[in-house]
């Protein structure tokens, strides 16, 4: 993970400090959760924004007292990564289709109402997207297919037209959270996707994913999930984590995986056995915890000669 400063409710925006953290590389988030900027504050975020790229966040969020205003974003147009999220409600949300230099934008606005914003053309330039869970379920994720710069997507709970994402063929990078039992079969056309999570929701199996050159998957607390099996699609794994899977009762590597170098199985309080573990050559990690799998089962599973 990228290192990155956070800095909470500034009441000065102390630009050297802000820029020395960029050049080191650093992600720097400016985040308000409360109406504290003033235009003076603004005014100097956006003048640091012209000179950086997305690694400069602004964020607004919560505003329990009074809701978020759109129109303080006319204050920062340089504004290239945006979260406007953790958001009861929102004013003029229309402001953010006019942010014309948006690369990386958070959206978690729970009474959201506009329910097609994504049908915006300064939107499809981004290649970073989060959309979190609305009070509505008619949230429209079709618009995705123009998003052709795409590479990192996050869904919380939107399935409306999900299929549209298999169109996204720069995407690289695929979290569904909390996305219950719909069809995942448009995953098969991101040939160059390389981390897939799946976190919260509800199906039983993966095993709509064809071979696939993924190379790290996460399962966790994904309500019924209970096989497995698929996992021999996945041969470029590097790192595999399945965590809080309560109904899954084994786990087998059938084929050999070169690549895959650390693994955690955690809090899957049913799972009985691990089997295949001499097929995983390079593993380097692995994290087994709160199963029912001992030390033990799991050597004698897997070297039962030694």
């Amino acid at each position: 993970m990228r290192p990155f400063t956070r800095i909470d409710n500034p009441k000065t925006i102390d630009k050297n400090f802000v820029e020395s953290e960029l050049k080191l590389g650093k992600e720097v988030i400016l985040q308000f959760a409360d109406k504290s900027y003033t235009d003076k504050i603004l005014v100097d975020i956006n003048e640091i924004c012209s000179k950086f790229d997305e690694s400069l966040c602004i964020r607004f969020y919560g505003h329990y007292s009074k809701q978020f205003d759109c129109k303080t974003l006319q204050k920062i147009p340089n504004v290239k990564c945006l979260y406007i999220d953790c958001l009861q409600s929102a004013d003029n949300l229309q402001i953010v289709k006019q942010l014309s230099n948006l690369k990386s934008l958070s959206l978690g606005i729970y009474e959201l109402k506009d329910t097609e914003i994504l049908n915006s053309d300064n939107l499809k330039n981004l290649t970073d997207l989060i959309v979190t869970d609305t009070k509505t379920k008619a949230f429209n994720l079709e618009h995705l297919r123009q998003f052709r710069k795409l590479k990192s997507l996050r869904i919380g709970g939107h399935t409306k037209n999900i299929d549209a994402v298999g169109e996204l063929s720069e995407l690289e990078f695929l979290s569904l959270n909390s996305v219950k039992k719909v069809p995942v079969n448009f995953i098969n056309k991101l040939k160059k996707l390389k981390t897939l999570n799946f976190i919260l929701g509800g199906r039983d199996n993966l095993n709509e994913i064809e071979e696939n050159d993924i190379e790290n998957l996460d399962i966790v607390w994904v309500r019924g999930f209970n096989d497995l099996s698929c996992i021999s699609k996945f041969q470029k794994l590097k790192t595999l984590k399945i965590e809080d899977e309560i109904q899954l009762r084994k786990v087998h590597f059938d084929n050999i995986f070169t690549d895959l170098t650390n693994l955690k199985i955690l809090n899957c309080k049913t799972l009985e056995t691990i089997t295949g573990l001499k097929n995983l050559l390079n593993l380097s990690s692995l994290i087994v915890s709160q199963t029912k799998v001992t030390l033990t089962i799991l050597w004698d599973k897997n070297y039962p000669n030694n």
